[in-house]
């Protein structure tokens, strides 16, 4: 089994920057792509970037050109470097990591990104 657990969230003001991390544990060996996703209240999770492990990145329309999404595979830690924030990023952000055995997907507890003046 693998754990996940976030950390970086926090309060930013509109243009302002925030870098979240992913800390596995566990059977990491398990772990192939790795991917942020968000939850805004009322809406449904998007996916906002995802890593596979030999680094191959995709993005959002939504974030593409503000975030970057990085991974070490060595200290089996993800994460994200969000840019030019704006409120439309505020959300509770997860961590995800997709698994080559059941259950295959696990997540984090979530970490809450707010974006306000």
């Amino acid at each position: 089994q693998v754990q996940l657990v976030e950390s970086g969230g926090g309060l930013v003001q509109p243009g302002g920057s925030l870098r979240l991390s992913c800390a596995a544990f566990g059977a990491t060996y398990t772990i192939s792509t790795m991917a942020w996703y968000r939850q805004a209240p009322g809406k449904q999770r998007e996916m906002v970037a995802a890593i596979t492990t030999s680094g191959g990145t995709g993005y959002a329309d939504s974030v593409k050109g503000r975030f970057t999404i990085s991974r070490d595979n060595g200290k089996n830690t993800m994460y994200l470097q969000m840019n030019n924030l704006t409120p439309e990023d505020t959300a509770v952000y997860y961590c995800n990591a997709r698994k080559i055995v059941a259950p295959y997907d696990e997540w984090g507890q979530g970490t809450q990104v707010t974006v306000s003046s």
